[in-house]
């Protein structure tokens, strides 16, 4: 149950790395504002700022889980579960905060919100039988 907490956590992280990508890097390209529902070339650019700052959010909560994971791994478990269970956590917590923003948001928050909650899960089980 550890591996597959672990694993989730990786996937949970990878995920919040591409959206970092998408929400500070390639923002203002078509093909990455229309996927945030944005109409307009001018609109990306007008939401620039507030799409990079919140990037960087998703990106530290992806380090987290990786240093957690990291922890765990090299046998220090109440740093890494520490690490894991509180970024996994705020993922899956953000993507509950993006599900009630609006049916049209469902789809978006299962997608990130799936895996942090399997690593979670997975976690809290593994470290109650442990």
């Amino acid at each position: 149950m550890i591996l597959a907490s672990l694993v989730f956590a990786l996937i949970a992280a990878l995920l919040h790395v591409y959206i970092f990508t998408m929400e500070s890097i390639t923002w203002t390209k078509p093909a990455t504002w229309k996927r945030f529902s944005l109409t307009s070339q001018a609109d990306a650019e007008t939401t620039k700022s507030l799409a990079y700052n919140q990037g960087f959010y998703n990106l530290f909560l992806a380090i987290g889980a990786l240093v957690g994971i990291g922890s765990v791994s090299l046998g220090q478990p109440v740093v890494g579960w520490t690490l894991v269970f509180s970024s996994c956590g705020s993922m899956l917590l953000a993507a509950v905060v993006l599900a009630l923003s609006g049916r049209k948001y469902l789809r978006p928050a299962a997608l990130q919100g799936t895996t942090p909650l399997l690593a979670v899960v997975l976690g809290l089980l593994a470290v109650a039988l442990a």
